[in-house]
């Protein structure tokens, strides 16, 4: 063969080899770009990756710390109800693990102005507490939303000092003490206007300055509720009122979530809903343990803790008519007592 034809067909060679290899790796590309937009980088309608953990979805965009605030202090630092159940069985804690959030700080908080509080400054990402605090902090501007009512039953309690006033119309001139801001304030007010009880004083206090306050006689009666409410009658102080006489006057419980949360998890709701209702159906599996459960938190007796709060109450929805109407109830008070800044419509506070 001829020096020329030979280095002729070398090029071509060179050539040919040159656009296969070409092609192939324009193949791989193309294989690999339709690879990724059938999911295999996991990214979720939300712009945030996802994938697929224990049934759930682990998002990328949720904090792996999720801090939750409740009412009150007990040695197992949870609340009562479906949501305290939960937490005390690992239900919930199980439940969230499947979106990313493998811890669940929770903080007790003596009020709900306290708590709220931490709402806005962002050391809370969620909160259960009263209604009227959380009410209070929306119309002044707190960016919150709220994706559940578990409860629309909270009885308060109204008690007299012993040989002090034995109605709550003796109350005109008297001083009372209150938790300010709390649903025990929105009330009394309520029914010292129902009474035409017009002249008193009101003090806040929380409520165990509020009892020594009332056993000193500083105070002529003090709010309370629950387990508290019924030792203080048994000890001989004076049930002047409680809330189960004036059902418009009953408090509703609140959970409530931070917008700024929201913005990183905004399918958190349903996830948190469901959750919950996940440990209520539990709960109503184990009656006797649930009571005794509540009996531990509450430092009194499975017996005494079924009277108070017995599991009828919890509602197995995120809000319900009569919740929802009870929380319209008191918006409207708490804006006509200028205790809310502003009005607002609870639609839009909802997240349903």
């Amino acid at each position: 063969m001829k020096p020329a034809y030979r280095e002729i067909q070398g090029k071509r060679s060179k050539r040919i080899r040159f656009a296969l290899l070409t092609t192939i790796m324009m193949v791989m590309l193309v294989l690999q770009a339709c690879g990724n937009n059938a999911g295999g980088n996991g990214a979720s309608a939300s712009g945030g990756s996802s994938t697929e953990k224990s049934g759930g979805k682990s998002e990328s965009n949720v904090p792996a710390v999720l801090n939750f605030g409740f009412i009150g202090s007990n040695k197992l630092n949870v609340p009562g109800g479906a949501e305290g159940w939960g937490f005390y069985k690992g239900i919930i804690q199980e439940e969230l693990k499947k979106y990313g959030i493998t811890e669940v700080k929770l903080t007790g908080f003596p009020n709900g102005p306290d708590q709220t509080e931490s709402l806005i400054s962002g050391r809370l990402d969620i909160g259960s507490l009263g209604d009227t605090p959380a009410i209070i902090a929306y119309a002044s501007g707190a960016k919150t939303r709220l994706i559940s009512q578990s409860s629309a039953n909270t009885i308060g309690y109204l008690i007299g000092k012993k040989d002090g006033p034995k109605t709550v119309k003796d109350l005109q001139g008297k001083t009372i003490a209150i938790q300010k801001g709390s649903f025990m304030h929105r009330y009394v007010v309520g029914l010292l206007q129902e009474e035409g009880v017009t002249d008193y004083k009101l003090v806040h206090m929380l409520i165990p300055d509020a009892t020594a306050a009332l056993a000193r006689g500083d105070v002529d009666a003090t709010t309370n509720l629950g387990v508290p409410a019924l030792k203080l009658i048994d000890q001989g102080y004076t049930h002047l009122d409680d809330a189960s006489k004036h059902p418009n006057l009953l408090g509703t419980s609140a959970t409530v979530v931070s917008e700024d949360y929201l913005a990183k998890f905004p399918d958190f709701p349903k996830v948190w809903n469901e959750a919950r209702e996940k440990a209520l159906a539990d709960l109503k599996q184990h009656e006797d343990e649930y009571y005794q459960f509540l009996a531990e938190i509450g430092d009194t007796t499975p017996e005494l803790a079924k009277q108070v709060n017995p599991i009828s109450d919890i509602k197995d929805t995120a809000f319900t008519n009569e919740g929802t109407k009870l929380l319209e109830g008191t918006k409207n008070f708490l804006v006509e007592e200028k205790l809310a800044k502003k009005d607002f419509n609870i639609s839009d506070w909802q997240l349903k």
